[in-house]
């Protein structure tokens, strides 16, 4: 039987994409064997086991940039792991005996990937964002596929060779759920201006704080219905705010207000226009449903890149960008009424990111993976 190995970890952006891919090569293959490998403390470990995919532990650990003395401890673990990780991870291959190793980002999979492109495994590597993160850059070098999400990343690549554009997975719920349904089931009117707003599963301080006032300006006004998700962060800071602005979010029954989103396929369907942050995955939801969207790239986040991702919506058309250090309540209040008063401008944006989506991206990435086989 022919065996992959997945290698991802982090972030929900590294994984959940590994874990769509995996599921459709499984629906299209039952004969083909498929585990996942993972930092044993990370999200991976749950997010692929509840998926019943077999997991094997491989511990990795990044290098903090800020030196903080818990950081610095922390870069002398990291440290200490990177001289083991070939040993290691070509400990863990012998055992494995895959026939192809696909990466789709994170610290584990750096030496995994490598490891393998070394012992003559064929490999793949699935860049998510516009602009790649440092290991992938390396790694395109070396692995026998590069799969890219957007045709602009290919400008940020050192290597000249063959990249692949396939879009990013994209879950099949988010494709298949209805607009009148998801309205109905959550209690939306027909004709209200669905606005759906999350920062991350965290939370966003500064997006957050933006959305409070969104609150106050439609507080009272029919035709509303905002649905917010504070995340870990924003339970305590996000109801102070809105008592200091007199917003009444107990009784309000236009406001659906929580720490997160756990169905994100129906409040994306019955939304009309969304306000988040830029990673590559959300990016891809909402390309692929066709949603106009105000985008807040994270600033924290490796070479900037959801910058780099929201600027390919904004240069097609496809969205509205506000940098995180431009924006105050008024520029995103000005935004959103200018979308609520404008349903053409809406329906336009709505149409450009539909154009830019890549449908079936997850065939796509499985056929490519299979093709080594």
């Amino acid at each position: 039987m022919k065996k992959i190995l997945f290698v991802c970890g982090g972030t929900a952006g590294h994984i959940n994409p590994a874990i769509s891919v995996a599921t459709t090569i499984k629906n299209m293959n039952k004969d083909i064997d498929i585990v996942f490998a993972g930092n044993p403390q990370g999200m991976e470990a749950r997010l692929v086991k509840n998926a019943d995919f077999p997991f094997y532990p491989f511990t990795a650990m990044g290098i903090q940039r800020k030196l903080t003395p818990e950081n610095i401890i922390k870069n002398i673990k990291s440290i200490s792991l990177l001289t083991t990780a070939q040993i290691r991870a070509k400990k863990l291959l012998k055992e494995i005996k895959p026939d192809v190793v696909v990466g789709t980002g994170g610290y584990v999979s750096g030496p995994i990937v490598l490891t393998a492109s070394k012992m003559g495994i064929k490999t793949i590597i699935h860049e998510q964002n516009a602009f790649p993160g440092v290991t992938n850059k390396l790694l395109s070098k070396k692995v026998t596929k590069v799969l890219l999400a957007v045709e602009k990343a290919k400008e940020h690549f050192p290597t000249q060779r063959e990249f692949i554009v396939t879009g990013n997975p994209v879950r099949p719920e988010i494709l298949s759920a209805d607009k009148t349904k998801a309205r109905e089931k959550m209690g939306i009117k027909p004709n209200d201006f669905c606005i759906l707003s999350f920062g991350g599963s965290l939370g966003a301080d500064r997006v957050n704080r933006a959305i409070a006032e969104v609150m106050q300006w439609h507080n009272g006004k029919n035709g509303f219905y905002h649905i917010h998700a504070t995340g870990k962060y924003g339970t305590e800071l996000f109801p102070k705010l809105l008592e200091e602005k007199n917003v009444d979010y107990i009784n309000n029954k236009n406001l659906d207000i929580r720490e997160y989103i756990d169905n994100m396929w129906e409040c994306l369907a019955a939304s009309d226009v969304v306000i988040c942050r830029a990673g590559a995955i959300t990016i891809s939801e909402l390309l692929a449903v066709g949603r106009a969207s105000i985008m807040i790239p994270s600033p924290n986040v490796a070479e900037n890149h959801q910058y780099h991702n929201a600027k390919v919506l904004v240069d097609a058309g496809a969205g509205i960008m506000i940098e995180e250090k431009d924006l105050t309540e008024q520029k995103m209040l000005d935004e959103i009424k200018k979308l609520q008063e404008n349903p053409l401008i809406v329906k336009n944006i709505e149409k450009s990111a539909k154009n830019l989506a890549i449908p079936n991206a997850n065939e796509k990435i499985a056929d490519e993976i299979l093709k080594l086989l």
